[in-house]
């Protein structure tokens, strides 16, 4: 019988014999580790860890192991999270009319690359119902007048809400869904939704910001993948990645290389949430590789 396997993830106030104490947990349940890593933050004094572990012993129960974790954790005021390292998150895709980074996330999780379930795929917009249900994906057009009134716009957000409840969704990304979210959902989304956008920002907002960074004759283009956050665009930053370019090179080429750069940002900012490697660290992120 497979053994079952856990990710341990946790902060708390740097403080000595963290490790020590999670580690000689580990072992007197029966936990053999497989993967550590550590990260001591001398600015916050904050100490965050993650632990790949199998479990050996099975008269250990699960509730047995979460129960005394725990209890071990009480005192040390740690913030933690167990979670069942073969399980696949859900997670549910938002999109509006730019696909690039929809499709690429399709491509990885229909091909493994992904571990994870997508039970949802949500638009303002029509345009790729088709796409959704070429993977047998459920697509949920939720419409979003140009102009539309608050009330509107909350209306079509509790459509959202609905949908993250009924799917029992773990993660939402924004794979170039280009609607401000109100705070009120994006409080509700806090540290479970993903954005991606171009590395230009502050400087070239709105549309056509290639366009704009070609006239400006920018060297490097790049993008950004960060939690959302009422502050649009400014959340916690989980990756970023750049590519030179040059005089040469039209808009339209810095549009097609900017958009390789979002799909790969992306997709590992995804990977990397899924696999529980990210801890946020107040207004940054730690993120174990």
């Amino acid at each position: 019988m497979t053994q079952p396997e856990y990710i341990l993830t946790l902060s708390c106030l740097d403080q000595r014999g963290i490790v020590h104490r999670v580690s000689g947990f580990l072992a007197e349940h029966g936990c053999n580790i497989i993967d550590s890593a550590q990260f001591g933050d001398s600015e916050s004094n904050l100490f965050f860890m993650r632990v790949h572990f199998a479990l050996e012993d099975a008269a250990v129960s699960d509730a047995g192991l979460r129960d005394g974790f725990a209890a071990l954790c009480a005192p040390m005021q740690m913030t933690w999270q167990l979670h069942d390292a073969r399980a696949k998150p859900r997670v549910m895709l938002m999109v509006s009319k730019i696909g690039h980074c929809l499709n690429d996330l399709l491509f990885r999780y229909k091909s493994g690359l992904l571990p994870v379930e997508i039970p949802a795929i949500v638009s303002n917009h029509m345009d790729f119902y088709q796409l959704a249900a070429s993977y047998n994906i459920p697509f949920h057009h939720l419409p979003l007048a140009t102009g539309a009134d608050e009330g509107a716009k909350l209306a079509q957000e509790a459509k959202v809400l609905e949908l993250m409840a009924n799917h029992r969704i773990d993660l939402v990304v924004l794979a170039r869904y280009m609607q401000i979210l109100s705070p009120g959902l994006c409080q509700a989304m806090a540290g479970k939704a993903i954005n991606i956008h171009h590395s230009f920002l502050p400087s070239f907002k709105g549309a056509k910001p290639y366009a704009q960074a070609h006239r400006r004759g920018v060297k490097l283009i790049g993008a950004t993948a960060h939690f959302v956050t009422g502050d649009l665009d400014e959340g916690p930053i989980i990756e970023q990645d750049v590519e030179r370019v040059d005089h040469a090179m039209t808009a339209e080429a810095l549009t097609a290389i900017g958009r390789d750069v979002e799909c790969v940002v992306l997709a590992r900012a995804v990977k990397w949430f899924v696999e529980h490697r990210i801890l946020q660290n107040g207004d940054k992120t730690v993120v174990f590789k």
